[in-house]
């Protein structure tokens, strides 16, 4: 029989027709369809990738400059175990500006224009209230020239307690005058002060009138100036040009201190590295705190100062009864005002009214 009688050969040798490849899909025009693109990582996910780096990169920074400043920052055993029978509800913070001149070179004090007294005393003596529980923060000034009971020393103006006994007299002083208890101390000293005033670049403050104060070496015009370090130094001790002396001065000092708060607060500090960087260093040479306040309770204080500075709190001076060369407080209203502090309450609004 003839071969081709059972039909094509089987080539593939599996007993059925060859196998034929599935055409090649063509476009119209003859060419190869496009590749299939990659898939592309999502524009949103790279962002936040970014922004985690550098926002990890910022924390590690900030916790590197707040070890190394609080490495820098002297302590002292400033608040007594034993509070007696003082107490306050909140935090109570003791604000102390000295006039020691023990860190200043002859130049500084010539320029600062403190003069070479030897020792130390307060120039400036505030208790900074954060009652929390909704009631207003209040910054008190205390006059230096308040005459108190300081123990072991008898009847004497509250500044000498510092000199008697530094830190921890003082704070007795007070928590025996005022029945307050102090939580945390915090204490500035001259060029320390001046220090920070020009880490900030100065403050701007708004003069009613001319400040000259040949003690104090300045000679400011009235209106609104930015201060540097050594002419805020002496806005904040000048007193002999005023005939309120010590009572107006106090009155300054807590506006200095709000205007250095707004500037150190403020977003052009706070978000430039630089500029933060010199405000804190600047910080931590100038400051001496209890050895128990820790970096929180310090932005407790800070956030404080802002509220105050701010307008959300209250700024006061303790009710006086009479003022001459020293000055005795009022019994009725600076008892109310340090009731308000032991109790966490608003500052009573007959406080308020009594302010000069």
């Amino acid at each position: 029989m003839p071969a081709d009688a059972y039909g094509p050969a089987d080539t593939d040798g599996l007993g059925g027709p060859p196998a034929t490849p599935p055409p090649t899909r063509r476009r119209r025009d003859g060419a190869e369809p496009p590749a299939r693109p990659k898939k592309r990582r999502s524009g949103a996910g790279r962002f936040f990738r970014w922004l985690l780096a550098i926002l990890l990169v910022i924390v590690v920074a900030l916790g590197v400059l707040i070890w190394y400043v609080w490495g820098r920052i002297e302590k002292v055993d400033a608040i007594p175990e034993d509070h007696g029978s003082a107490l306050s509800e909140g935090r109570v913070f003791l604000l102390v500006g000295s006039d020691s001149r023990e860190d200043l070179t002859d130049e500084e004090q010539s320029e600062l224009g403190t003069g070479s007294t030897e020792g130390q005393r307060t120039d400036t003596i505030m208790l900074l209230h954060v009652p929390g529980g909704g009631a207003q923060n209040a910054l008190v000034s205390i006059p230096r020239d308040s005459v108190v009971d300081i123990p072991g020393h008898g009847e004497n103006r509250i500044n000498a307690a510092f000199a008697f006994g530094g830190a921890p007299l003082l704070v007795q002083t007070i928590e025996a005058s005022t029945g307050v208890a102090i939580d945390d101390y915090v204490q500035i000293g001259f060029g320390g002060f001046a220090g920070i005033v020009d880490a900030l670049g100065g403050v701007e403050m708004c003069l009613d009138e001319p400040v000259q104060d040949e003690q104090a070496h300045i000679d400011l015009p009235a209106g609104c100036q930015v201060l540097d370090g050594p002419n805020a130094l002496g806005y904040a001790r000048a007193r002999h040009f005023d005939p309120t002396s010590d009572i107006g001065r106090v009155q300054r000092q807590r506006e200095l201190i709000s205007a250095i708060a707004d500037k150190a607060l403020s977003p052009g500090t706070l978000v430039n590295p630089i500029e933060l960087t010199r405000t804190a260093l600047a910080g931590g040479d100038a400051l001496v705190l209890d050895e128990n306040t820790g970096p929180m309770d310090m932005f407790a204080f800070a956030r404080g100062i802002g509220s105050v500075s701010g307008g959300s709190g209250a700024t006061i001076t303790v009710p006086l009864g009479s003022v001459g060369n020293t000055v005795t407080w009022d019994p009725e209203l600076a008892g109310a005002l340090w009731t308000a502090l032991q109790n966490g309450d608003d500052i009573p609004p007959e406080v308020i009214e009594a302010q000069p």
